[in-house]
């Protein structure tokens, strides 16, 4: 028997060891992606008067979207591979995850990455207010009220310590752009998943297929984008200069593409609430992960903002739980669309497939 094959059916045949594979894999790859979008985007390149910062955004969106984009074809070579909805929906949709993953990269020139992690959890307000526009959706009082307590946990973090980028020149560019660009994230994140959800709706699609086109689009618009604004070759320049960062820009792709296979694995085995609850885990370690590693001391006000925003995500999963429990039908959460965390997947992306339950 194939080793890996032998090694697997061990970790399938115990549920806690799986469980734990699956944290692992998912807090492992996106808290070093995280490690790396901050050191990227504020650390110097080089050394003394050669030492420089990476500027191009759109540049690490081109370099994480191709990568995806082969892991999807590598998927699908077995499979069917032509675009299952009109090739304009996976365009419309890449172009708003374009620009809020451009925004996510970009608010760390003026904001610290505690701050950009913490903001992205208010991402439920905006989604709710898509979805009502869009969609028609009704959402209960209780929805509103944790969105109401996340918010004012982003606002009472913001409002009692620094929130400045190591790379930032003042505190006024912190406030005003950090905070527009992490705007401009929210708004065009919560978009997208709306966005998602009323187009590619009643399409026969595969996670592989939507993954494959959706990123595709995605990696021509940042081509153009970088093209139009003279970055390309900027970019190209930059990471020839410093071969290290091109490395840094591999690695966080790899982990965002990896991290995304991990946690559509977990929702489709184990459970939007155990992935939720992962994810809510690994935000709060990627914070101190950060604090430890790049200096971001955080004042009590901002501790107290971040037990409001964490403690809500926690209440908010165990409340849909026990709801499940005595049969009481909830309004589907709002979904998370970065770096692939969009949706229920169709297929286990990892390990094969699964036996009935």
């Amino acid at each position: 028997m194939n080793p890996i094959t032998w090694l697997w059916g061990k970790i399938k045949a115990h549920e806690k060891v799986h469980v734990a594979w699956c944290v692992t894999g998912i807090v492992g790859c996106l808290m070093l992606y995280g490690v790396l979008q901050e050191r990227i985007m504020t650390m110097p390149f080089g050394e003394g008067a050669a030492a420089e910062v990476f500027k191009y955004s759109l540049f690490l969106v081109l370099c994480n979207r191709l990568t995806t984009c082969a892991v999807a074809i590598v998927m699908l070579v077995y499979s069917e591979i032509y675009p299952v909805a009109p090739i304009w929906t996976y365009f419309a949709v890449s172009l708003s995850n374009v620009i809020a993953t451009t925004c996510q990269y970009e608010a760390l020139k003026y904001v610290s990455f505690p701050v950009q992690t913490l903001g992205k959890c208010a991402k439920m307000l905006p989604v709710m207010i898509w979805g009502i526009l869009m969609l028609r959706k009704k959402y209960k009082a209780a929805d509103w009220g944790l969105a109401l307590v996340i918010t004012s946990g982003c606002t009472v973090f913001l409002l009692t310590g620094d929130v400045k980028s190591k790379v930032s020149e003042s505190l006024w560019q912190s406030s005003i752009y950090g905070l527009a660009l992490m705007l401009g994230y929210l708004g065009f994140d919560g978009f997208t998943s709306t966005f998602q959800d009323k187009l590619f709706k009643g399409y026969n699609m595969t996670t592989y297929n939507q993954m494959l086109y959706t990123t595709m689009c995605s990696s021509i618009l940042s081509m153009l984008g970088l093209f139009s604004s003279g970055q390309l070759p900027l970019a190209f320049s930059f990471v020839n200069r410093h071969p290290d960062a091109l490395s840094s820009m591999m690695t966080l792709s790899v982990a965002a593409t990896v991290g995304a296979l991990f946690i559509s694995y977990t929702i489709k085995t184990f459970g939007a609430l155990v992935f939720a609850t992962i994810m809510t885990t690994r935000q709060f370690l990627s914070i101190l992960l950060s604090c430890i590693l790049f200096a971001h001391p955080l004042t009590g006000g901002q501790w107290l903002g971040s037990t409001m925003v964490f403690g809500a995500l926690y209440y908010q999963g165990f409340a849909k739980k026990d709801g499940g429990k005595h049969g009481a039908k909830t309004e589907a959460p709002p979904k998370d669309t970065e770096r692939g965390e969009a949706a229920a997947q169709e297929e286990p992306l990892l390990g094969g497939k699964q036996e009935e339950k």
